[in-house]
């Protein structure tokens, strides 16, 4: 089931909160988890027996990681643990991609192929698995309390909010919450703001730049000129941010309604001025996951120079093939982990010596070069179309021109998705702090009073366009459903 989708809007979620609302406290949980598996199971029933068992299997470890922690056993059980929950993960994601691979090297020596037919990937498998890893890491360490009730562990894996594509919540972060928690008026108005605006990010701007990214990079390569190129290159770049903020908004406007506070999960990344800020600001609930439960292990920053080298290329490979089992993921992870590296060798020094604009358009640009092998097919793919944004004198295929992809309406939503990228609802909320300040005059007051009711009446405008968008499209997942 979409986030976007009339059925959710106006059948699944309104059901969902009115119940929530009535029932008192000790049958919420009960009521959300159940709630929850009819989420997963609208598209996935089958796979849902899958996740409930992986569910009762890391209840039971986190009980015995929690006894035996002190010990040698403790270790072994963690080991268990998170091998068993990686196991999970490979099978479903990367069994064909090995399978495939290995054939490669079989005929290459002239052994017969290996068959395996398509594994079907459970929706939400990569973000399930890095919440059990986290669990149980978290309990071994003494960060968080084993949850000795099932069905409360269960609601913190199948929370429909985060279930499908994130962000990735922390068990220490949600288990108060899961225990007692009250929604109040003002959390719930938060949580129906935050859920309009990404509704009208994955609607307006990512789903309507979704046409040409996707027309571009489905045409021949010896189709794409120089100007289609970057065109695909600019859409999509706006595409993927939109698609999945606008998604971790709806989660954590979602999760504000039914009492949860989410950590945010993105911060302008487009608005970094080197890749190592970019990180920070991008998929910050993935990126924090593989450097506390990744690179810290691994020795992080406290160790010689080459290790630490080694270590940022492991998170980054690791990163890529999270996201997808294709070489292409693990060559977009390699480019992101060698800007980091360069950045550490010299190039950040030289960043800081520039001129602001330089700083952020290099940002900018590395990312959006990145994206071309995120939103490839495959490797040649990828690089025909490098071939085609590097060459300047390459004419643009037959009927296939930028005037032919570019019309008023993708036009203003390349607009709005460059306006909306900056940091300016920070701006504009810490002014309108300083209006409602003890120190206002009264206009100040009356004019915040007045930008409250036109707020009001865009977010109206806003969900209203956004719903009839989401009533007139074809089926458009969020990108994140592939991973």
């Amino acid at each position: 089931m979409l986030f976007t989708s009339p059925i959710f809007l106006f059948c699944f979620l309104p059901i969902v909160l009115v119940v929530h609302g009535l029932l008192p406290l000790r049958l919420r949980n009960a009521w959300l988890l159940l709630a929850s598996l009819w989420f997963y199971a609208w598209g996935e029933w089958l796979f849902t027996l899958v996740l409930l068992a992986a569910i009762g299997w890391n209840w039971g470890l986190g009980l015995v990681v929690a006894r035996t922690r002190q010990g040698r056993a403790g270790t072994s059980v963690l080991v268990l643990a998170v091998a068993s929950n990686v196991a999970l993960l490979a099978v479903f994601k990367y069994g064909n991609f090995v399978v495939d691979n290995l054939n490669i090297l079989r005929a290459w020596l002239g052994t017969a192929p290996v068959a395996l037919a398509p594994i079907a990937l459970p929706l939400g498998i990569s973000f399930f698995t890095f919440h059990a890893i986290s669990y149980v890491v978290d309990v071994h360490r003494g960060d968080a309390a084993p949850q000795r009730n099932p069905l409360d562990l269960a609601l913190y894996f199948l929370l429909f909010p985060h279930l499908i594509a994130g962000p990735i919540v922390r068990w220490h972060h949600v288990a108060r919450q899961i225990v007692a928690r009250h929604v109040e008026r003002a959390e719930f108005a938060l949580g129906v703001r935050r859920f309009i605006v990404g509704l009208g990010k994955k609607m307006l701007i990512a789903n309507t730049l979704a046409v040409p990214a996707d027309a571009l990079f489905g045409l021949p390569p010896e189709l794409l000129g120089v100007g289609t190129a970057w065109l695909a290159v600019a859409c999509y770049t706006l595409q993927i941010y939109f698609d999945f903020s606008g998604y971790s908004d709806m989660a954590i406007g979602l999760a504000h309604m039914l009492g949860f506070t989410f950590r945010e999960n993105f911060d302008h990344p487009y608005a970094a001025q080197s890749i190592r800020e970019f990180w920070r600001r991008w998929h910050i609930s993935l990126s924090t996951w593989f450097r506390d439960y990744l690179f810290i292990p691994l020795g992080g920053s406290r160790c010689a120079e080459p290790r630490v080298y080694g270590n940022l290329l492991a998170v980054f490979v690791l990163c890529g093939l999270w996201h997808g089992a294709s070489w292409t993921f693990v060559l977009w992870g390699l480019f992101h982990g060698a800007f980091q590296i360069l950045e550490r060798v010299g190039l950040d020094g030289l960043l800081a010596r520039s001129w602001r604009p330089v700083r952020h358009g290099y940002a900018v640009l590395v990312v959006a070069c990145g994206w071309v092998l995120f939103r490839a097919d495959t490797v040649a793919h990828a690089l025909a179309v490098y071939a085609a944004m590097l060459d300047p004198m390459r004419a643009e295929g037959s009927g296939d021109s930028v005037a032919v992809h570019v019309d008023a309406t993708v036009l203003t939503a390349m607009l709005a998705g460059v306006l909306a990228a900056m940091p300016l609802a920070d701006w504009v909320r810490a002014w309108r702090a300083r209006l409602i300040a003890p120190t206002a005059t009264t206009g100040a007051r009356r004019l915040d009073g007045a930008l409250a009711l036109a707020e009001l009446v865009a977010l109206v405008v806003l969900f209203v366009t956004s719903a009839a968008a989401s009533a007139a499209h074809t089926y458009n997942p969020f990108i994140y459903y592939r991973f």
